[in-house]
């Protein structure tokens, strides 16, 4: 690898000196690298945080400064242009960000060498409807959370796969997750977690006022299709979809989400040889 982009949460590097002295570490190999602060975020932009625009299409390596959200982030804003990201954590241990602070220039090093794996994950694409019109839409690499708003009483989510009905579930909302987020908002809800690297959807009932609160793992192939239904006396229910606890998009009764596998996937650089199991040993035990 010779061209680099760094990506930094100015939030936990605000005066980027960890990002220069990665950038000097880089150029005494004579490597390029260009320096890229996650700005807030602002509407009306074709992108969340990280402006795709700015990196040139030779960069080899996106170096991540901050933490698993940052590299969400990162990942949603920049997947399309199939870059490897490489995490460093300036915060706990995370599951995406796999370099901790105190260690960044041996993995450096190794990553200079050739030593590392890439691995692919999948994302999800979701699109939010009312009838026939399009009210917005996103990826997520994580999860896509359906969740009531307004008074506290549940709503009836009506789910559908591949346009057959399944069930309806009266819940507080519904997760859609990939296996890369079955360890995060989903396992709190009692899903399963799930090896990152499989091509599998996760279906998660939040809160729901039923027995039958298990979540239900389909093929990454299928198509997810969850309508809002009406309230109590048919009154209409409000409702929010969130794609990775960013994007939002109100819905109200009727509106229906339709989630599927996004066409492109995010390439993550693996450095250490813990297993999947390993890590989230670790992760465990530190909670």
């Amino acid at each position: 690898m010779d061209n680099f982009c760094i990506i930094v949460n100015a939030q936990k590097d605000e005066n980027l000196e960890m990002a220069e002295d990665i950038g000097r570490y880089l150029g005494e190999r004579q490597k390029t690298f260009s320096i890229q602060r996650a700005k807030n975020k602002m509407e009306g932009l074709p992108y969340h945080y990280t402006n795709p625009e700015l990196i040139a299409d030779d960069t080899d390596c996106i170096i991540v400064l901050g933490g698993d959200g940052t590299l969400l982030q990162a990942a949603r804003d920049l997947v399309r242009k199939n870059i490897p990201l490489l995490g460093i954590n300036m915060g706990h241990l995370g599951y995406l960000a796999e370099v901790d602070g105190g260690s960044v220039y041996p993995a450096l090093e190794q990553l200079l060498r050739g030593a590392y794996e890439v691995e692919e994950r999948m994302m999800l694409y979701g699109r939010v409807y009312r009838k026939e019109r399009l009210l917005g839409e996103d990826i997520a690499l994580n999860d896509i959370v359906i969740s009531r708003m307004g008074p506290l009483r549940v709503t009836p989510f009506i789910n559908y796969v591949n346009g057959e009905f399944l069930t309806v579930y009266h819940a507080d909302g519904m997760i859609v997750s990939t296996p890369t987020g079955s360890t995060g908002y989903s396992l709190s809800a009692g899903g399963p977690i799930v090896s990152p690297g499989a091509d599998l959807t996760i279906l998660s009932p939040l809160a729901a006022h039923t027995l039958n609160t298990r979540s239900i793992v389909l093929p990454a192939r299928d198509v997810v299709t969850i309508e809002i239904g009406d309230g109590r006396r048919d009154k209409a229910e409000t409702a929010m979809a969130v794609f990775d606890g960013d994007t939002t998009v109100e819905m109200c009764s009727g509106d229906t989400i339709v989630i599927q596998r996004a066409a492109s996937r995010v390439r993550i650089v693996k450095l250490n040889n813990q297993s999947f199991v390993e890590v989230l040993r670790q992760k465990m035990r530190n909670n």
